[in-house]
């Protein structure tokens, strides 16, 4: 069955309603119309706090999961395969208010993905990206890598 494309703005609400983010206090601010760009925030609040009363680890890397497989793949179309494949988080200082997630896919990442996959090759590319507080502090920096490979032409 194929894929179906929700437009950026209403994937944004259904993930902002989706139970593990709407519980564990993460909201997507943006989706850019043409999916170049996503900002997420999650709040500090009980049910997100770990036993030092900051950010639990796990809803930081929660917030981070899935925009760089969501703008590769909406950004490449439906002629590419995009799978996450590996991750990784350091978590660098506590976080204890507001935190902030930017994700820039930029044209050059995506010329670089269609080169590297042009003749049927799979390409394994990471991505990074930080999460900062209020201040500018980073909390935690985020790795991805994904894969993504053209599909095979139909015959």
């Amino acid at each position: 069955m194929a894929r179906r494309s929700l437009a950026p703005a209403r994937l944004r609400r259904a993930i902002n309603w989706w139970p593990p983010y709407l519980f564990a206090g993460i909201r997507v601010l943006d989706i850019a119309d043409d999916w170049s760009s996503a900002r997420v925030r999650l709040r500090l609040h009980r049910f997100n706090r770990n036993y030092v009363g900051t950010h639990f680890g796990g809803s930081l890397f929660s917030m981070a999961d899935p925009f760089w497989m969501l703008l590769t793949m909406n950004r490449l179309g439906r002629d590419y395969l995009v799978w996450d494949r590996a991750a990784e988080i350091e978590f660098v200082s506590p976080g204890r208010g507001d935190v902030f997630a930017d994700f820039k896919l930029t044209e050059d990442r995506l010329d670089e993905m269609r080169e590297l996959t042009a003749h049927g090759h799979k390409a394994l590319m990471w991505f990074e990206n930080d999460v900062v507080a209020d201040d500018g502090t980073i909390v935690a920096k985020v790795r991805k890598q994904l894969y993504v490979r053209r599909k095979p032409a139909a015959r």
